[in-house]
């Protein structure tokens, strides 16, 4: 999984770092999204101690949500324009995309080291830049052949703060003036052009909903626990999918499902949600299919709130493939060939991917 490197921040009480020769490369690992003025200074000082900085940039190839508002492309086109802006020369600047790995941790370690390890090729003058503030900062206790330089730049800014003033402004963009003093110019100038924009229009109306959806368990005695079932139904190398209707995700590709309802289990609940959503044929015995279940409870696995998803697999062998009607709260109901699933993470909605892929890509 990819870390949340939101708050670009040091303890104060830190001595300076002593005075050595810089390091070949550095590597600095964050979401940036988007950018802001704390990560510029970040890697402004970086530079200082290393020639080349390698910007792992997560959270790649993820569909666009109102807490990954941005493609890696375009985060890595405006990190290098305000560095570029602050005088720094484009060669001294790499790029990583790494996506998101909820379930598999060793994936997501893999991908960072590969990606790196195409610009070093094989140079062991590598250095980890960034700073332990929480239990967050885990990753930078995973790569022990890079050298760990801590950041001294000390900022209580992070990008959540950005996307919120960004999301909540007025709609004619008056929320660019507040995000005006919290991003360097070259990224203000990125973010009044994506204002614009069809895809800031539909973040802005998935960023409401969510909005509207917490503030009605907002009076809760405790944080609710919502609770799911989802069902992964292959056949002839084809998985069972549906594209959402509604917020959120609208347009996102999805796995056939809902929330558990007060009088069924959770099996009933994805069997049901499954004919109700995809128009399966009653003579599909989808229980005498069944492959195996999963649970999946990353804790920020969906932008509603805290909900655990029970997932599971269902094999219907190979034939024709069964004649879909998309219903419920689907859009359209679709046999998507397995190859062109896993490929693209992109299009899916929250970590319903990574779930397709843990069941089908075990040995």
């Amino acid at each position: 999984m990819i870390p949340h490197n939101d708050l670009a921040s040091s303890d104060p009480t830190l001595p300076p770092a002593p005075t050595r020769r810089k390091r070949t490369f550095g590597v600095y690992i964050g979401r940036f999204e988007p950018p802001h003025a704390a990560h510029l200074l970040v890697m402004l000082e970086a530079l200082n101690s290393v020639q080349k900085l390698i910007v792992v940039i997560g959270s790649a190839r993820a569909a666009r949500n109102p807490k990954n508002p941005f493609t890696a492309e375009e985060r890595q086109e405006v990190i290098t324009a305000m560095l570029l802006e602050a005088g720094i020369a484009r060669a001294r600047l790499l790029f990583v995309h790494v996506r998101d790995y909820y379930y598999n941790e060793a994936l997501w370690l893999s991908e960072v080291q590969r990606g790196v390890q195409h610009f070093t090729r094989g140079s062991t003058d590598v250095a980890l830049i960034g700073h332990v503030k929480d239990d967050s900062s885990y990753y930078l206790r995973s790569f022990p052949a890079w050298e760990f330089i801590p950041t001294h730049v000390v900022s209580p800014l992070s990008a959540t703060d950005v996307r919120r003033a960004y999301f909540e402004g007025p709609l004619d963009g008056g929320g660019l003036d507040e995000v005006r003093g919290m991003v360097p110019p070259a990224v203000h100038a990125f973010l009044d052009r994506f204002h614009a924009t069809p895809e800031y229009t539909e973040l802005r109306a998935e960023y409401d909903h969510l909005r509207e959806y917490r503030a009605a368990w907002a009076d809760a005695p405790y944080p609710p626990v919502f609770v799911t079932a989802d069902a992964v139904v292959t056949r002839s190398g084809h998985v069972l999918l549906v594209r959402r209707g509604g917020m959120p995700g609208r347009g996102r590709l999805a796995m056939p499902g809902g929330f558990l309802e007060q009088d069924e289990t959770l099996l009933d609940c994805a069997v049901r949600e499954t004919h109700e959503e995809t128009g399966l044929g009653v003579g599909v015995d989808l229980r005498a299919a069944l492959r195996g279940s999963a649970v999946f409870d990353y804790p920020e696995r969906s932008l509603r709130g805290r909900t655990v998803t029970h997932a599971f697999h269902f094999d219907l062998g190979i034939g024709q493939l069964p004649l879909l009607q998309g219903g419920s709260d689907a859009a359209e109901a679709l046999w998507l060939p397995l190859g062109e699933a896993l490929s693209s993470p992109e299009l899916f909605f929250e970590d319903h991917h990574a779930i397709i892929e843990n069941f089908l890509m075990r040995g």
